[in-house]
């Protein structure tokens, strides 16, 4: 992977990780907003599931958080665009599409059978 290739990926993995974080506060500041109380269990109801959806979502972002600084990390150490599993370099159609990516299209497709094999 050239240079070029390098920097538009930190690039990329920066924006991501702002934009990420920027979603995570305004997450929370929703959440503090909307500290409502509802005497109709209905709308209690309906106010926790929306809440603990929300949570869901938070902790989705939190994984996705890991994951782009685990991939900066990476660029910095020059290991990124290269499979955990194989060690060859992982195409770079499949870092666009996926940038935090740590397996090669092969490796990948082999552990999403062993997955379904497993039933995991």
């Amino acid at each position: 992977m050239d240079q070029k290739d390098i920097d538009y990926f930190r690039e990329l993995l920066d924006n991501m990780l702002a934009e990420a974080l920027q979603k995570g506060e305004a997450t929370i500041e929703d959440m503090n907003d909307t500290m409502e109380v509802y005497a109709d269990p209905a709308d209690r109801a309906t106010m926790e599931s929306d809440r603990a959806f929300t949570l869901r979502l938070r902790d989705r972002e939190r994984m996705l958080i890991k994951k782009i600084q685990s991939a900066i990390n990476r660029i910095e150490n020059g290991t990124f665009g290269i499979c955990d599993e194989c060690g060859e370099d992982i195409s770079i159609a499949r870092l666009k599409a996926r940038p935090v990516t740590k397996l090669c299209i092969d490796c990948k497709s082999k552990q999403e059978e062993e997955e379904s094999v497993r039933g995991d």
